[in-house]
């Protein structure tokens, strides 16, 4: 049973997880009980987890934030052992040195930071590279067949494998897809907090500032195609018959020339005839 105090840093704690993941994690409370988190992370460019998806729980006390956590990877990764508890600086087998300061955020960038490692540790695996490339190559169908999986992450259990929300693009210097190339609704921007077990469906976020204000675009922008006025074309309907009214004297104008020389032609050609019979 959570504490208040619990479950309220916990409750912020989703609000920054939907306002600003970091790099290659997420993180959402199980749906019945907000001290248990179930994370996804995803295996960094470069590394052998590239292209892998791992599950896993973070356990956290009902002192939270002033106890540590427990964490679990349930995805076999070839670097921690499936479904059992991971030693790291950051876990509850290091109470002394838990700083309450720590997050979520900080617990999972942590691990991946230590998943990166050769470290041997409680919790880790022995397995060589070509093992993890082929584990993570395998990851994804892994999960799926896990119901706790699907449970945790009804978005993420698609057929295809869908990208976090941060998926380090910035953090590499790569330029930010734009939002033809987002995935689909999991962008982290949301104006409403709603926690998973305190009236939140699926432990994902439901609405967006960036899809909100796509849609109003389209909205928008639909209801100007409707009525025959988009700015642009306007634009461009304005400026054309303004170019046409402007132009017209220099068409009458031409004509007339054109009449002109072909009637003094013709006077000419007769007068010629005349005097020559």
């Amino acid at each position: 049973m959570a504490s208040k105090t619990a479950s309220k840093r916990l409750a912020k704690e989703y609000m920054l997880m939907q306002n600003d993941p970091p790099p290659y994690v997420w993180a959402v409370p199980d749906e019945k009980n907000i001290l248990n988190w179930h994370y996804l992370v995803r295996g960094p460019p470069d590394s052998p987890y590239a292209g892998g998806e791992y599950h896993g729980m973070i356990m956290f006390p009902s002192e939270y934030p002033f106890k540590p956590p427990g964490i679990k990877m349930f995805t076999p990764s070839g670097r921690f052992i499936p479904d059992k508890k991971i030693c790291f600086s950051m876990s509850d087998f290091h109470p002394g040195t838990w700083n309450p300061a720590w997050s979520v955020a900080t617990i999972l960038t942590g691990l991946l930071s230590f998943m990166l490692t050769e470290e041997i540790t409680t919790g880790s695996a022995s397995s060589n590279h070509h093992e993890r490339v082929m584990l993570a190559a395998r990851s994804h169908a892994w999960n799926l067949n896990q119901k706790r999986f699907r449970d945790a992450f009804p978005s993420f259990s698609t057929l295809e494998m869908r990208d976090l929300p941060n998926m380090g693009v910035k953090e590499r210097g790569l330029p930010e897809p734009t939002a033809a190339s987002s995935p689909g609704d999991l962008s982290p921007a949301s104006s409403t907090v709603s926690i998973p077990g305190h009236n939140h469906q699926d432990g994902h976020p439901t609405a967006t500032a960036a899809t909100a204000a796509s849609s109003v675009s389209q909205r928008l922008a639909g209801r100007h195609a409707n009525s025959g006025t988009v700015v642009a074309a306007g634009v461009g309907i304005g400026a054309g018959g303004a170019a046409g009214a402007a132009g017209w004297p220099a068409r009458v104008g031409k004509l007339v020339w054109e009449k002109w020389t072909w009637g003094v032609f013709m006077l000419v050609a007769i007068l010629v005839a005349r005097f020559s019979s």
